[in-house]
């Protein structure tokens, strides 16, 4: 049994010149909404449901794909109010039925084996960010990554080659079993950065295809890049 979470609930306000008022992941590419080209990969990787956090013009959303997308069925988690990725995450960690679940974000497509991600947190029952190798690290900031393990995020400005968070996590169902009240929050910078200083995270490299669509360059980038995908 494999289940996904997509965060879909943001406003995309780097975007809205181009899309106008459509939520980020139905911004079309290639003449499909941006989501069906993340909901084909978990397909491919015969995933049997997923929950769509959405937020942001939730109706669009929902009354495009419904409750089935194919043959699998297709769940949502309303945000009445913004909740972070953090506060996204663990509002539908609630709601699945397995030990962990591959996390994705609504806005980012990557060529990461899912099937390897959640072999890697089977067997060490941590955490498992998903990276990919990228030729300038400028947009994305980086990760530190020794043996397999997080060392550290570095911020924004560093240039060059390096290794990014893909927007990809496998998590546990109870991750947040110690996070009380924190209904809003971010799940890179007030919860990972947090816990990195006394545990293990694990890092999955790849070196595929990924594509940001957060801003309108590398949106019109995707235009291509995902062609017949």
């Amino acid at each position: 049994m494999r289940e996904a979470i997509i965060l879909a609930g943001g406003k995309g306000t780097r975007l809205n010149s181009v899309i106008c008022d459509l939520p980020k992941p139905m911004a079309p590419v290639d003449g499909r909404p941006f989501l069906e080209f993340i909901l084909d990969r978990l397909i491919q990787f015969n995933f049997n449901s997923v929950i769509l956090s959405v937020g942001f013009k939730a109706d669009k959303i929902i009354s495009y794909f419904g409750d089935k997308y194919f043959d699998m069925p297709v769940k949502y988690m309303i945000e009445r109010s913004p909740l972070g990725t953090g506060g996204a995450i663990k509002n539908c960690l609630n709601e699945i039925s397995v030990d962990s679940a591959v996390v994705l974000n609504g806005d980012t497509y990557s060529d990461l084996n899912y099937d390897e991600m959640l072999d890697l947190n089977a067997k060490n029952r941590e955490l498992v960010i998903g990276a990919i190798k990228v030729k300038d690290v400028n947009r994305y900031g980086a990760l530190e990554v020794k043996s397999g393990n997080l060392i550290k995020f570095i911020e924004k400005g560093a240039t060059g080659p390096g290794i990014i968070n893909a927007g990809c996590y496998v998590i546990n169902k109870n991750e947040f079993s110690n996070v009380l009240s924190e209904d809003n929050f971010s799940f890179e910078e007030d919860y990972l950065k947090k816990i990195i200083k006394n545990r293990e995270i694990k890092v999955f490299i790849s070196q595929g295809k990924f594509i940001d669509i957060g801003i309108p360059d590398d949106y019109f980038l995707a235009q291509n890049y995902l062609k017949g995908d």
